[in-house]
């Protein structure tokens, strides 16, 4: 869902900006393709991030997927930016591991547990 605080343009706005009409826009939130913010009295408000959502979704239906291989598009391009932020934080643990065995010189076997673990806490 979108922070209230990006979320800015109301339906008309949206579909204006994405060149969709707005029952487009409905249908696709009923399909679980965008997640607008909704105000507290049900209004919803577009981020740019959603705009953008938007745009990629008709580049897709342009280039022949239907909303179902959408959706799938969608949710692989998430589960890849989740596993790229998991990459990059393994990097930086074992940065921070190779410091650790850096600055236990050359004899990393008097590395100790108690240093090693907290790098690697909940990662496993």
């Amino acid at each position: 869902m979108a922070e209230s605080t990006h979320a800015v343009f109301v339906i008309s706005v949206a579909a204006e900006l994405s060149g969709m009409h707005p029952q487009t826009l409905r249908i696709y939130e009923r399909k679980g393709l965008i997640d607008p913010y909704r105000t507290p009295g049900g209004t919803r408000r577009y981020s740019q991030e959603d705009i953008e959502r938007l745009a990629l979704i008709q580049e897709l239906t342009n280039q022949g997927l239907n909303l179902e291989g959408v959706k799938r598009v969608l949710a692989l391009q998430e589960e890849n930016r989740r596993l790229r932020r998991k990459v990059d934080r393994l990097r930086d643990k074992l940065e921070e591991l190779e410091e650790a065995i850096e600055e236990a010189g050359r004899h990393p076997e008097i590395l100790l547990r108690s240093q090693v673990r907290p790098l690697f806490g909940k990662e496993r």
